[in-house]
């Protein structure tokens, strides 16, 4: 319900003040730090030993190497394996080719940037329990000591002190291969060996270290949150680690917990509801439709449009969501060129319509009810009072780029524009009741997809669920 009563709309020094208990009750009553909720659109990176075969995504293994023959997982896997690999070969082979010789922390981090996203999350340690920092619970099995020979996490937290976008990472509760995990789970968890002496201190010393500002955790679906220590930990994020007035955490922290407790939810992988959400939400979701990690066999039909993007950023944001993008970089270090070119086009167009994207709240109308390719945010402003923002995702094909909404409520004092252009928008009411908006020519807009409707002085915009 915090979202509805606009608790994250709140000061730091509220949260300096706030001690919590480790319980999902004193948890869940922290107010969400406003600068997550502000920033709206964040790039996500899935980068480890698994790019290195580079097909069908970071489940690689998970799929497919089990003691059980029966379990052969995806076919296409198991047909590569057969073809290029010798037999016995083992995930952790691929460790010594995850070199990452051509990786450089500035220039992510300047993509990301240009990408007008105002938060990173990166993959400090997936479920295969690699993990791209020295991390001394990872002994030969991190960057550092095997492949890279670098602390990854470490030169990244440097490069994004110098751009503005927040830094985070994203860390995996279960390791699929660690023997600590795996004798816990043989007797159903009543024993903690790898809670107590892997994740705990891994996590402390992760947050410690390199202070993110978004800690995404993951992989927790087969245990209780009792077993992870999960509330134990929050508690002492919340009340006790060197980030704990800013940084956010999501709801993956033990199983059947997706949706209920967290900053923020992400209740399923591209997740994304259409409609106003109580609690605030994330859509994490990857610009290949396929896989989130990198993928050698991708092909261009499989990368999401400008036009699918802007679609999804704006039912998110309307809904009252932050859009969460993944790429895969390969496992040189670099990101595809289609992968740079959907984040700068997507940084060119929030310098156009960004206005219509941070800092908004949602509107009484999520989209219009007679022409769903307008979706809506509102913002209020100190000169101009409640503005409202239409995103039309679809050109009107009549030839005089007229369109119908209905959700607006015009009055004597409305005035109708549009971002990335000079010329006004003309309107009239029918007598049906019906609005009718008569759009400038496309030529003399900047967008080349999504362009937004700018409404000032509408005599419903206050109406808002704020």
């Amino acid at each position: 319900m915090r979202l509805l009563d606009g608790i994250f709309l709140v000061t730091s020094a509220c949260l300096v003040q706030a001690q919590y208990k480790p319980n999902w009750d004193s948890l869940d009553s922290r107010p969400l730090p406003a600068w997550y909720d502000e920033a709206k659109i964040g790039v996500f990176m899935h980068w480890g030993p698994y790019s290195v075969p580079g097909i069908n995504s970071e489940w690689f293994w998970f799929e497919w190497d089990r003691d059980d023959p029966s379990n052969t997982g995806d076919q296409e896997i198991v047909e590569y394996m057969k073809n290029y690999y010798p037999p016995g070969f083992k995930y952790q082979e691929f460790g010594p080719a995850f070199r990452a010789e051509f990786f450089n922390a500035t220039q992510w981090a300047q993509i990301v940037e240009n990408s007008g996203a105002k938060y990173f999350v990166f993959t400090s340690k997936h479920h295969d329990g690699f993990s791209n920092w020295p991390s001394k619970h990872n002994f030969g099995w991190n960057s550092r000591d095997l492949g890279p020979k670098r602390d990854v996490v470490g030169e990244l937290s440097a490069a994004f002190e110098n751009v503005e976008v927040r830094f985070g990472l994203y860390h995996s509760l279960f390791e699929w291969f660690n023997p600590l995990y795996l004798q816990d789970k043989s007797v159903n968890y009543t024993t903690r060996e790898f809670v107590k002496n892997k994740i705990q201190p891994e996590l402390q010393h992760l947050i410690q270290t390199y202070k993110p500002q978004v800690l995404w955790s993951d992989g927790e679906w087969e245990a209780e949150d009792e077993y992870w220590g999960s509330q134990e930990f929050i508690a002492w994020l919340y009340n006790e680690s060197p980030v704990k007035d800013t940084i956010v955490t999501n709801d993956r922290w033990g199983r059947d917990l997706l949706c209920k407790h967290g900053d923020f939810y992400t209740c399923t992988d591209r997740y994304n509801p259409g409609v106003l959400q109580k609690h605030k939400w994330e859509n994490a979701m990857t610009i290949d439709r396929k896989s989130w990690g990198h993928r050698r066999n991708m092909n261009i039909e499989d990368i999401l449009s400008m036009e699918e993007l802007i679609e999804t950023l704006a039912k998110t944001v309307s809904c009252g969501g932050n859009l969460l993008m993944n790429v895969g970089p390969n496992s040189q270090g670099t990101i595809e060129p289609i992968f740079q070119e959907r984040l700068g086009q997507m940084g060119d167009w929030l310098k156009v319509n960004g206005e219509a994207i941070y800092g908004t709240v949602p509107w009484i109308y999520q989209n219009d009810t007679v022409n769903n390719k307008v979706w809506y945010t509102s913002k209020v402003d100190k000169d101009h009072g409640t503005i409202v923002y239409g995103i039309l995702l679809q050109w009107p094909d009549n030839d005089s780029r007229q369109i119908e909404v209905r959700s607006p409520e015009v009055g004597s004092k409305t005035q109708i524009s549009m971002l990335g252009g000079s010329d006004s928008v003309s309107w009239e009411r029918s007598e049906a009741g019906q609005l009718w908006l008569y759009l400038p020519e496309r030529a003399r807009l900047a967008s080349q997809w999504g362009w937004v409707i700018r409404f000032e002085g509408l005599t419903n915009a206050g109406n808002s669920i704020w």
